[in-house]
């Protein structure tokens, strides 16, 4: 089973709920901390890190012995990351997705391809978990190919859990997109109502199963508990606004080892995503 925890904007508690709900299952959990431009879950989990593997992406290499710069190669590529200026051709690296374009069409095989190194993956155990994380290197713009080399991290449990990157856009959609269910982390203010809404509309898309936390549930209003109920989405838990919580991530502890009868909640949280799932599974 593969729970993935995402959040339409940055600061709703998406990490606090993955290392808290991967801690409290009673069985072998994988963690994968997707949120690789700044991965924080190692803070709480303080795992040891026992294998380190680079990560990197094809770039074009420019034979101009065999170019006759016909200028193909820059009209195929989406990113201009490949430009033919007269008798001159430039490539910029950190514009380059990796598709390969540029070689498979070029009329006088005058591209290969390179590799670059943009991040790397991290792995080891913390405790009981299995544990992974993905790092972009400073100055690199495309975290999709370190979570996609991340997602098919291969560990023999029966749940993993996903500490996907905040927001809606592409590294999200990518860490997300295998989940047998998703969480959604939430918060009662305008800011979190509407990034909420945003990240629906996305697993409706994707079709996948999901359900929301709202934390500091004790604040702010009561839109998303409104929009919830209408729409028929479970609220799986409710974290209140706490200050022995606040003050234990501040701190680098997870909220169950300061406030252990929390962990309790989350196993009725990981039960009631597991009755979800067996129920989308009987009425496919």
């Amino acid at each position: 089973m593969i729970i993935s925890i995402a959040s339409g904007k940055g600061g709703t508690g998406k990490t606090t709920v993955a290392i808290n709900l991967a801690l409290s299952i009673e069985q072998d959990v994988s963690f994968l901390d997707c949120d690789v431009e700044e991965p924080n879950a190692h803070i709480f989990l303080k795992p040891e890190i026992i294998k380190t593997e680079p990560v990197t992406i094809p770039i074009p290499r420019v034979d101009k012995t065999k170019c006759d710069f016909c200028g193909k190669c820059a009209r195929v590529c989406a990113y201009n990351a490949i430009v033919v200026l007269d008798k001159h051709i430039l490539v910029f690296p950190n514009l380059c997705h990796g598709c390969g374009g540029c070689t498979l069409f070029c009329p006088k095989n005058a591209i290969s391809e390179i590799e670059r190194e943009i991040g790397v993956i991290e792995s080891g155990r913390a405790g009981k978990i299995n544990f992974a994380q993905g790092r972009l290197n400073i100055s690199e713009a495309m975290a999709t190919p370190i979570i996609r080399k991340l997602s098919k991290f291969a560990f023999d449990s029966s749940t993993t859990i996903i500490d996907a990157p905040p927001g809606t856009s592409c590294p999200m959609i990518e860490a997300v997109k295998k989940s047998d269910f998703c969480i959604l982390v939430t918060e009662p203010t305008p800011f979190g109502f509407n990034d909420l809404l945003l990240a629906v509309e996305v697993l409706k898309q994707l079709k996948i199963p999901f359900g929301v936390i709202i934390n500091r549930a004790d604040i702010g209003d009561k839109k998303v508990e409104e929009y919830c109920q209408k729409e028929n989405i479970p609220v799986l838990m409710r974290i209140p606004f706490n200050k022995e919580i606040a003050m234990a991530y501040s701190k680098g502890e997870p909220m169950i080892r300061v406030l252990p009868e929390y962990k309790k909640d989350f196993q009725i949280c990981f039960d009631k995503i597991g009755s979800y799932i067996n129920k989308e599974v009987k009425t496919r």
